[in-house]
């Protein structure tokens, strides 16, 4: 009997209490209240559900008689009520008692009848109970597992009035259920149970016809009052997070969810979107983090791993524990590109810089094969920078990486710099120090564009003053319009692209500006003639004339061509040597080609033929070697030696008089002095001459046809690989060398991600915590960039874009890139209209 009255209290409406004997009695002081509060319920809310559950499954007839039959009064008996049977509470619950036996008695499929069988019904249940036991144990846990998806609830009320035969399977699929009105199976979800009982007709299921217009009436009421209740309570963003979110189209009714929808937890989804929007709202945070990797993956582990009851990392836990672990974790996967360094070599980069403390940093990093790895960042505060100090960090860097994986030391050209280097080569000899050739070169170009009026340079001064004439008439005008809005708001009408004001410490801006001058010429021409400047009027109206009388002054734009002109080889060598690509064996053919490029640009403005002689070309090529000589290092010579393709006749053939490397003396002894310095011991010094002849003469086996033609085919290491084996002292220097760069430009770069994670918002990271934040920063990037992810799909160069535009600074983070903010075409892609007038940087084109 007791695994029947568990049926049965299973069956039981949910606004009525279970009988008194079956529930644990309330305290005392509450007794009396909690009997009120129970009959006034069962008498006012449970009516209406009892009623139609009654009229769904007997006639009025049969509920008149249900309260005196005898198995009413052997339920009565059995389940001890001590209610009086008169009372509306013990009605109530004997007529919900008994339809739940009938409901019982059809899941076991006992056929019964009410008028003159209830104790025949009984005694039926009994024997099938005892008989069994199993069997009604089994109905009862598939009565109850059946509920789960058709279970009564606040948003689906009608499940009541059907009966589950069989539940979705756990793949899928539809419930079987029969209505309780015309006993018709159907199979569906829960909106064609509504559409069959509320008699919606054309939702692909016959419509109930067994149900009244009493019954219609109060499922329709039950069913609106289900419907307000699951409303979303809609709060306003800003105070605070709410469980649903408002729909995208202005207010109005949110379609019902679909099957599909509850599957896919679509609502869930749709939440979770809105929460991650309003963190970047109300943060700040640049609209380019959605497309960072690491920002993807960290939601996708977070929605296919069950974490439920997780909660995001404190505050500290970020800034102490968790960074010291990802530190630890970079450091381990950083570990494969360290023990490459043994074959490929490394050259060791170091820069100063200021922080937003004014604290001076150096920092250093390690380079090989276009991989710049942030080492560390010293804080030099309370120290005296001189050589013998920065040498002392430099030895501490190269123990740690190794002395003899290290190839050269690149710094600027500081002398404090060219005296640590001379410090490191007399205790390292096989280790060079090499200056930067994009400093060089930037160095070379300020003697040039902005000489200095000194004693020892009035030649110099002489012949190109016009030139830094001309760049204080181009800063002039960038300055008169940028300083005024509605100038500035009149240039931005006719001209489409930006005014780059470029700080005087970044490499060519003088060039940069004058080639940004020349882009936008036409643009300034018809701002100065139009309407509009004619009709301003400011109290400084000369500054205007002079501004309009230079923008119009054609001889003026012929002098910024000219100097655009012979500055072109210049500015482009700087441009192909200011990146991590290795590039040490191309500078000294570089430094060649470049200055025959500004020797044609500058004889053919002049008119003049090649063997006549160009004071002002004298000049600039003065200036050029005497920065050449200062910068030129044995390493040049040798590495420029070991590329097969200078010894190719394609480009022997290229330019007149050109000899291969083993026939330019200058370029002999420095190859040499380097040899000497890398095998001090004679007999290996032998031994690696004799290969290099084998190389430069092709003798043997180089002398092959294959090995001949690969020289121009295949890169250089490439070729060095593929046939230098039979040199293999040669083999294992020349594929150290031609995997080094020429520049610290990965310095530069890397001091404006420090001041990206210390900048003045965030001035009080003390200087250990920085560190390990660029360091981490950084050579996650480094880890990143060569995945394939990088370079397409929606993560493609996730961390070259940014949403920031500062008309004083540039494009932001785009300074960590190896781009040139001068080129029209970039800054096109960068600067996209958004369809409501506001510019905003969205893809970066390379």
């Amino acid at each position: 009997m007791g695994t029947v009255l568990e049926t049965l209290k299973l069956s039981l409406p949910s606004n009525i209490a279970p009988p008194r004997s079956h529930r644990p009695p309330p305290p005392r002081s509450r007794q009396r209240h909690r009997l009120v509060r129970v009959r006034a319920t069962a008498t006012a809310t449970a009516t209406a559900s009892v009623r139609l559950r009654l009229r769904s499954l007997f006639s009025v007839q049969d509920c008149e008689r249900s309260s005196s039959s005898p198995l009413f009064c052997v339920l009565r008996s059995r389940l001890r009520l001590r209610a009086s049977p008169s009372s509306p509470f013990s009605v109530l619950c004997s007529v919900s008692l008994l339809v739940s036996v009938f409901i019982s008695a059809q899941s076991l499929r006992r056929p019964f009848e009410l008028d003159g069988c209830s104790s025949r019904l009984y005694h039926g249940l009994t024997a099938k109970m005892s008989s069994q036991q199993s069997s009604i144990s089994s109905v009862s846990s598939s009565t109850s597992s059946r509920y789960t998806s058709g279970e009564v609830s606040s948003t689906n009320p009608l499940w009541a009035y059907v009966t589950m035969l069989q539940n979705k399977k756990e793949g899928g699929g539809n419930a079987s259920w029969r209505c309780n009105y015309c006993n018709i199976i159907y199979k569906g979800s829960y909106f064609r149970v509504k559409s069959h009982l509320l008699k919606e007709k054309g939702h692909g299921i016959a419509i109930c016809s067994q149900v009244s217009n009493d019954c219609l009436e109060e499922m329709k009421k039950i069913e609106r009052e289900a419907m307000e209740k699951s409303k979303p309570v809609h709060v306003p963003l800003p105070t605070g997070t709410t469980s649903f979110n408002p729909s995208l189209d202005g207010g109005k009714r949110r379609r019902a969810e679909t099957p599909i929808g509850r599957a896919f937890n679509n609502e869930a989804r749709d939440h979770l979107s809105c929460e991650i929007a309003r963190l970047f709202y109300s943060a700040g945070l640049p609209f380019n983090l959605a497309r960072n990797p690491y920002f993807i993956s960290a939601f996708s582990y977070a929605a296919n791993n069950p974490i439920s009851g997780f909660l995001p990392p404190s505050y500290n836990a970020i800034r102490t524990t968790l960074l010291q672990r990802e530190k630890a974790h970079i450091l381990k996967l950083l570990q494969p590109i360290k023990d490459t360094w043994s074959e490929k070599g490394v050259s060791l980069v170091t820069d100063g810089w200021t922080d937003a403390q004014r604290r001076p940093l150096i920092n250093f990093m390690a380079i090989s094969d276009s991989r710049p790895m942030f080492l560390k960042a010293v804080d030099g505060s309370s120290e005296f920078k001189d050589k013998h100090y920065i040498s002392d960090l430099m030895f501490s860097v190269i123990d740690e990486i190794g002395p003899q994986n290290v190839v050269q030391i690149i710094t600027d050209n500081a002398p404090v710099c060219k005296a640590t280097g001379s410090i490191v080569e007399s205790i390292h000899h096989h280790i060079f120090w090499t200056p930067c050739v994009v400093h060089t070169l930037n160095l070379a170009l300020k003697d040039i564009c902005c000489p200095k009026n000194t004693e020892n340079n009035v030649v110099v001064y002489e012949a190109c003053n016009w030139i830094s004439s001309i760049a204080d008439d181009a800063f002039f005008i960038k300055n008169f319009i940028m300083n005024h809005s509605m100038r500035l708001a009149m240039f931005n009408q006719f001209v489409h692209l930006k005014l780059l004001a470029v700080a005087e410490t970044r490499f060519a801006s003088i060039i940069i500006t004058l080639k940004r001058m020349r882009t936008i010429k036409h643009g300034l021409q018809s701002m100065v003639i139009s309407e509009q400047w004619s009709h301003y009027r400011e109290d400084n109206v000369q500054k205007a004339a002079s501004v309009k009388e230079i923008i119009l002054y054609d001889c003026w734009w012929d002098q910024v061509d000219y100097v655009l002109n012979f500055t072109s080889p210049i500015y482009d060598m700087l441009r192909s040597c200011d990146t991590d690509e290795p590039s040490l064996h191309l500078v000294y053919e570089k430094w060649d080609s470049m200055i025959e490029k500004v020797k044609l640009a500058i004889y053919q403005h002049e008119g003049k033929e090649l063997n006549e002689h160009s004071s002002f070309y004298e000049v600039v090529y003065g200036v050029l070697i005497f920065r050449w000589t200062k910068s030129n290092t044995p390493l040049h010579c040798l590495a420029h030696s070991l590329n097969p393709r200078y010894y190719c006749r394609q480009w022997l053939e290229k330019v007149p008089n050109r000899v291969p490397p083993h026939r330019d003396n200058e370029i002999c002894v420095g190859r040499n002095k380097c040899l000497r310095t890398y095998f001090p011991e004679s007999k290996d010094r032998i031994e690696v001459t004799q290969e290099f002849v084998k190389f430069s003469s092709a003798a043997e086996d180089l002398g092959q046809f294959d090995s001949l033609q690969d020289r121009w085919n295949l890169k250089p290491k490439e070729w060095w690989i593929m046939y230098g084996s039979s040199i293999h002292k040669l083999q294992s220097i020349a594929l150290k060398l031609l995997s080094q760069p020429s520049s610290s430009s990965c310095c530069e770069r890397n001091w404006s991600t420090y001041s990206f994670i210390h900048s003045m918002k965030r001035n009080r990271l003390n200087p250990k915590r920085a560190e390990d934040l660029v360091f981490i920063h950084t050579n996650l990037r480094l880890l990143s960039r060569k995945g394939k992810s990088y370079k397409e799909g929606e993560s493609k160069l996730w961390d070259l874009a940014a949403d920031e535009w500062d008309p004083s600074k540039g494009a932001g983070v785009l300074e960590v890139a190896s781009l040139s903010l001068d080129e029209p075409d970039l800054e096109a892609v960068l600067f996209t209209d958004d369809g409501d007038g506001n510019d905003e940087i969205d893809t970066v084109r390379v």
